[in-house]
């Protein structure tokens, strides 16, 4: 059997049409909009209930920031109904997005969520973050037993939006509000340049290659 090459970033993904809790969807339905595509292994498990709550904790956050959340399992509509009716009941979290039942598999080979040195049948909890241009621009991946964080969820599409609007870089551990990179100098001369011209402007600069400002 031919494997499938990896998705990669900065290309664009591929489309398809799912069922769902909230009826037939394509992805292409979405253009226009950030989308995080996630996995998880199966309904009525302990883990996935704890991420459910959580993502339905941000969904705010993610509403306000023009994100739409999917979910996913190769579980049947009827499994995911019944489990969102659960976790509504025992823990008062209405589950406002969107899941995939992905019986036949289709979407997680389509986007590689089957690994089968941790399970042939279940995917594994994957997070893709797709652009409004339908480009794959981050992958997070975590195995079956470790929980996913929210935060870096919500920090990751912070950054990714905050590098497209002013062009820049993010450091390790920015969050809104701090310094970002401005992209180093490709030549001798902008080398140079940077350094002379960096404290005119307001760079935090360690060196020609290493510049921090602060957004207006």
């Amino acid at each position: 059997m031919e494997e499938k090459p990896l998705l990669r970033i900065g290309e664009v993904v591929p489309d398809f049409e799912a069922v769902t809790t909230h009826g037939k969807l394509k992805l292409s339905d979405f253009k226009g909009k950030w989308v995080i595509l996630f996995s998880h292994p199966a309904d009525f498990t302990p883990v996935c209930t704890t991420e459910f709550v959580a993502f339905a904790q941000i969904y705010p956050e993610l509403v306000k920031r023009n994100v739409q959340l999917i979910g996913l399992s190769i579980d049947s509509v009827h499994s995911h109904i019944a489990w969102v009716r659960t976790i509504k009941d025992k823990l008062g979290v209405t589950i406002p997005f969107p899941i995939i039942a992905d019986l036949d598999m289709k979407v997680a080979n389509l986007f590689g969520m089957i690994h089968p040195k941790q399970s042939t049948t279940a995917a594994v909890r994957c997070v893709f973050v797709i652009d409004p241009e339908m480009k794959l621009r981050a992958m997070i991946y975590y195995p079956l037993n470790v929980g996913r964080n929210m935060d870096e969820i919500l920090r990751l599409v912070d950054a990714l939006q905050t590098a497209d609007k002013h062009k820049v870089a993010l450091p390790a551990n920015w969050r809104p509000g701090d310094s970002v990179i401005i992209p180093a100098p490709t030549t001798q001369e902008e080398a140079e340049k940077r350094l002379q011209e960096g404290v005119q402007q307001g760079y935090e600069c360690i060196d020609w290659f290493l510049c921090k400002k602060k957004l207006p």
